[in-house]
């Protein structure tokens, strides 16, 4: 939700990504509004001589009537279990589904495509929204998201070519081994 920042050792991860990803020909750094994306990208962004863009589309999902709820205060709620169990089917009460939340942010991937056509691209998002982007192009149905990881201040490379897809890594660590 808005107003949640990155706590110092957020920041520090953010640092780290900045380093990692310092020297590369990066074309663009796509951020979520969202005031932790934001951070998170802004070092990223100075390392590489950019500006920050911001895309809506990158967004974390609209939980919602759950939205600012913990985890253990929706624990046992039919629709937080159905969520859990079927993202593919499950909306949040008053927000959206995941297939929702999976195609604007691949509707994103597609205009960055478009617009960096030779680029690598940098996007800083929310968890589940990556990785039902990453769900997509494994193939992999949004009702098993849970098994790819993607942790905080992690790595994963997309290798988009012209008639297909690669994923190249999934929940690296910040650095690049030389």
């Amino acid at each position: 939700m808005e107003g949640v920042s990155l706590s110092e050792a957020g920041r520090d991860q953010a640092r780290q990504l900045a380093a990692c990803l310092a020297g590369r020909s990066i074309a663009a750094v796509v951020s979520s509004p969202l005031e932790r994306a934001r951070q998170t990208a802004e070092p990223i962004a100075a390392a590489v001589g950019l500006e920050v863009a911001i895309d809506p589309g990158l967004n974390e999902i609209d939980f919602g009537a759950w939205t600012g709820q913990a985890f253990r205060d929706l624990d046992g709620l039919p629709e937080w279990d159905a969520w859990n169990s079927f993202r593919s089917t499950a909306r949040c009460p008053g927000g959206e589904t995941m297939l929702q939340a999976q195609g604007r942010a691949l509707a994103t991937v597609s205009r960055l495509r478009e617009a960096h056509q030779d680029g690598e691209v940098v996007l800083v998002g929310h968890q589940d929204v990556l990785k039902a982007v990453l769900a997509h192009f494994l193939a992999v149905p949004l009702d098993l998201l849970q098994r790819i990881a993607l942790d905080p201040a992690r790595r994963a490379v997309v290798t988009l070519l012209p008639a297909d897809v690669r994923v190249d890594g999934l929940n690296l660590p910040p650095y690049i081994p030389a």
